[in-house]
């Protein structure tokens, strides 16, 4: 063992830094204390920022729970909770505020829409109006000899096509108290009314429209029983079927041959029957001399119904079989008729004009007009 002796100096030395030692942590402990009473400070002043502000309930927000909601309803506990008897029988004593399910979709009954659209040439305008030109005749041509001179041709003509257009608009109102308590999406359900009765109104404007502020019809142009070769341009073609508001009596098919033949092989590519379901179902009855029914219904999905080989096109708009009307038209209409639209059905939602009503305000503008004679063929129920 090695033991150390400590002068009388020394341990004076020892004592003075013993002193510093406990000098220094007790300067800690004083810093202790601060960084202690500073936290607590700043707890407090958390405290007061994070306490709830007292304001009114805004609409929708979740009130605090009662001691009926947190005791009887959350957790079964009757004491000091008054019940009364409350029953859906009677509506005095509750039945009114008994919660009923009510449907979120409105059902509603469908409206025949006029598939003319699917089947013209539809085309996008940037402006108010449209033009298009349409050539006839084409160019004319000459045979010569190697040698031979070559005479100027004549030039083809030209005509112009400026469907009249019209603008469609709605303006339905709902009360706000209606949009706000609903269970159905009542904005929704208007722009769906809307955009189907647009298309139904539209629809009838290209069958029988007078172009008055609105499309013109195919069936509101000029017709005549002339050929492609003798008649005006812009004046459609009609054949007869036999009897004043009817087919012929015997062989009725024969007035549908004619009608698919009057029209000329380049137009047939692509070309449909367009009846409503009336005269649909005066035709589905026609056989051929074998037994063979004319109309052959479509087998597979989304293949339409033909007869004569071409498809059928029921829209509802084209007239019954009467006395002298144009009850079915045969044509390749994405040559013959032309509509022209400047944009997208378009709704406003105007909750200022009329308070407390919101409007929908609904436009869309849109044109028509045969394009090309030629390309669409009716019949016109006449002896």
């Amino acid at each position: 063992m090695t033991i150390y002796w400590l002068r009388a100096g020394e341990m004076g030395m020892v004592g003075v830094k013993a002193d510093a030692l406990e000098a220094s942590f007790e300067a800690i402990e004083r810093e202790t204390d601060e960084v202690a009473a500073l936290r607590e400070e700043v707890a407090a002043l958390k405290g007061r920022i994070e306490a709830p502000v007292v304001r009114p309930v805004l609409s929708g927000a979740k009130a605090e729970s009662s001691a009926f909601v947190d005791g009887y309803l959350r957790k079964g506990l009757e004491a000091g909770v008054e019940l009364k008897a409350m029953v859906g029988t009677s509506d005095a004593a509750g039945g009114y505020a008994v919660p009923e399910e009510i449907d979120a979709a409105i059902d509603k009954a469908l409206t025949a829409i006029s598939p003319i659209r699917a089947i013209a040439n539809v085309v996008k305008v940037g402006s108010a109006g449209y033009r298009k030109l349409v050539t006839t005749g084409g160019t004319p041509s000459g045979w010569v000899s190697e040698v031979a001179a070559r005479p100027e041709t004549a030039t083809p003509s030209f005509v112009e096509i400026a469907p009249p257009f019209g603008e469609l608009y709605a303006n339905p109102a709902a009360s706000q108290a209606m949009l706000d308590d609903a269970a159905f999406d009542v904005e929704a359900w208007l722009a769906s009314e809307i955009a189907t009765e647009f298309a139904r109104a539209e629809g009838a404007a290209f069958v029988g429209g007078d172009g008055v502020n609105k499309p013109k019809g195919f069936l509101s142009s000029p017709t005549s029983a002339l050929g492609d070769a003798t008649r005006p341009f812009g004046t459609v073609q009609f054949l007869t079927s036999g009897a004043a508001g009817g087919f012929a009596a015997n062989n009725p098919q024969d007035r549908l041959i004619d009608l698919v033949q009057a029209l000329r092989p380049p137009y047939r590519q692509g070309a449909v029957f367009v009846m409503n379901s009336a005269t649909a179902a005066r035709i589905r009855k026609f056989k051929t001399s074998d037994g063979a029914f004319l109309w052959q219904p479509g087998l597979v999905a989304n293949q339409p119904d033909t007869l004569l080989g071409y498809p059928v096109v029921e829209a509802e708009d084209m007239p019954d079989v009467a006395a002298d009307s144009l009850s079915i038209a045969f044509g390749n209409f994405r040559a013959g008729y032309l509509i022209a639209e400047r944009t997208e059905t378009q709704i406003l939602r105007d909750p200022f004009t009329h308070k407390p009503f919101v409007h929908f305000y609904a436009t869309k503008r849109v044109g028509g007009q045969v394009a090309n004679s030629e390309a669409i063929k009716l019949m016109k129920f006449s002896a």
